[in-house]
């Protein structure tokens, strides 16, 4: 157990690590922050028109809408501008208790992946590091890649660059932390 918290708390860190350069030093995530100068107009705009935090598809259908009006609606849309809004009646800034909950997010998901690599039956370097990053992998297309199929997210390739770096490092350490001091524990001792 011992082995596979400090794993998890290890792989947590570079994680953590990784995406704090990824957003910060390196700057890879520009394009999902795009800077306009009419910023303040928008959000004044946007404070008339939503009455509550949320995230909205513009255009889209009401809920319960029947078939006949969500093919209208597609329709008359096709071709014409769109938008996902995220808005927020008021900008919370926690950096601190946001940096916390996100290391611990990525401690608890390493924790996780250690866990399943300590079932190995042979845990080799090799082994754990493609496990980690096909981890890696899984997570990129089920979330950002998803997401950019429908709504055509910006930042695709700086989250393609987080999955493979960040997951990398974090298989270079479990494969070297998981794998040292083991043997296959069906075979006797000579």
């Amino acid at each position: 157990m011992k082995k596979i918290l400090i794993g998890g708390i290890v792989g947590g860190i570079l994680v953590f690590l990784w995406q704090f350069l990824s957003w910060t030093v390196l700057d890879l995530h520009r394009s999902s922050q795009q800077y306009t100068p009419k910023q303040d107009s928008i959000i004044s705009y946007l404070s008339t028109q939503f009455s509550e935090d949320g995230q909205y598809a513009v255009p889209t259908i009401p809920e319960h809408a029947t078939k006949e009006q969500w093919e209208a609606a597609m329709k008359s849309s096709e071709g014409k501008p769109w938008a996902i809004v995220s808005y927020h009646k008021a900008m919370k800034v926690n950096m601190g208790s946001n940096m916390a909950r996100c290391l611990t997010a990525n401690i608890v998901m390493i924790w996780l992946l250690c866990y399943i690599l300590s079932q190995l039956r042979q845990p080799s370097f090799g082994k754990i590091f493609i496990i980690s990053l096909f981890t890696g992998l899984i997570v990129f297309i089920n979330a950002p890649y998803t997401m950019h199929i429908w709504y055509e997210t910006p930042g695709i390739m700086a989250d393609l660059k987080d999955a493979i770096i960040g997951w990398a490092l974090v298989g270079i350490w479990t494969g070297w932390w998981m794998s040292r001091n083991t043997r296959n524990i069906h075979e006797p001792y000579r």
